[in-house]
């Protein structure tokens, strides 16, 4: 059964295969390196003055196991327990937002949807500040936020899904307008939370996190948010093809041999998974998932298989440096990382749909 794209938010039509722009294999690779490099500078720049060939040092004896002087311990520390799990999480994180941006779009089959359309990063703020304000789940210790954080995501993944769904599947629209109306509830009950609880340090902790904030990274975060985010990669590469088809509309994709409603429900899944993960450890960052995919597609095309292989390095790429910049342009103070994506991002995005109005809905 054909599903109808949303009213006043018209299906963006570069989502079909247009012709391809730049050869998708080299510039990942160049991404590729550019990511690496940014990695090192990551650990590199910070405000507490360590050298570039000093980090390097530090870096090669802790991979290799050489011996250090008993004065390095305290650089040493910096740069294995704080910088590079911070740094490392970045590029987790903003891979992760970018690739669900792909997916969500495609799965609503609306231009102008991110991960944080399903309203997946309400909840998990719910959850988050729970913890930060009144102490909630505290015997978990270091991992009360993330664990809360995610527990909540879940819960309304699920509210979500049972709110929106019909007898006659999951529609685009439905789903777009029940995230959204149940993401206002969830901000509703946030707000209510920080009014309710004592003023000071714990208010502006949940700022922070409401805003985005990688400070809180340790090697404890890592593996999970990276094995989520693998995970998310590897099912969207191989959906790459039915991507292609559900961008083309409900009737096509099954003309083709793909069932739609059913790959929309493995959609949400998987984005609603990913999402809760990356924001349960970051916090909401926002633009990445929407700005992203967008570029990706101005320059290798909208064929999903090139899309996905472009579109999560850059997103790593770009929020490597967004966090290299929150706390270093304020050093020794430190920024919330959402505020540089949307600086970045809002000026981005309305250059892109005045360059690509057709795109967004334009006339011809």
């Amino acid at each position: 059964m054909n599903r109808a794209p949303l009213q006043g938010a018209p299906v963006d039509r570069a989502v079909g295969p247009p012709d391809r722009r730049v050869p998708a294999l080299p510039l990942a690779l160049g991404l590729a390196g550019a990511l690496l490099l940014s990695l090192v500078c990551g650990v590199a720049l910070g405000s507490s003055g360590i050298g570039l060939p000093r980090v390097l040092r530090l870096l090669g004896a802790g991979l290799t196991g050489g011996r250090l002087d008993a004065g390095e311990a305290a650089a040493y520390a910096i740069v294995w327990e704080i910088r590079l799990p911070r740094t490392v999480l970045a590029a987790v994180v903003g891979a992760g937002l970018a690739a669900t941006g792909v997916a969500v779009q495609a799965l609503v089959r609306n231009a102008l949807a991110d991960p944080f359309v399903l309203g997946i990063s309400s909840g998990a703020a719910v959850g988050a500040n729970a913890v930060l304000l009144f102490g909630a789940f505290a015997s978990l210790g270091v991992w009360a936020i993330s664990v809360s954080a995610f527990g909540s995501a879940l819960v309304a993944m699920v509210l979500v899904y049972l709110a929106a769904r019909t007898a006659y599947g999951l529609t685009p629209l439905r789903l777009v307008l029940t995230g959204t109306a149940l993401s206002y509830g969830f901000s509703a009950a946030t707000t209510l939370m920080v009014f309710a609880a004592d003023r000071g340090e714990a208010a502006r902790d949940a700022m922070m996190w409401l805003l985005g904030s990688l400070g809180g990274a340790t090697w404890g975060s890592v593996p999970i948010a990276t094995a989520t985010v693998l995970a998310g990669l590897a099912y969207l590469a191989c959906a790459a093809g039915r991507l292609d088809a559900l961008a083309m509309g409900d009737e096509t994709s099954a003309s083709l041999g793909v069932d739609p409603d059913r790959l929309r429900r493995e959609l949400f899944v998987v984005t609603a998974a990913v999402t809760g993960t990356v924001v349960a450890v970051s916090g909401a960052i926002g633009f990445v998932g929407l700005l992203v995919p967008h570029l990706a597609r101005m320059l290798v095309g909208a064929g999903h298989r090139r899309v996905l292989l472009v579109a999560p390095l850059a997103g790593a790429l770009l929020l490597v440096w967004v966090d290299i910049a929150s706390r270093t342009l304020l050093a020794p103070a430190e920024l919330p990382v959402g505020v540089f994506t949307a600086v970045l991002g809002v000026p981005a995005f309305l250059l892109m749909m005045r360059r690509r109005g057709q795109a967004f809905g334009g006339a011809r």
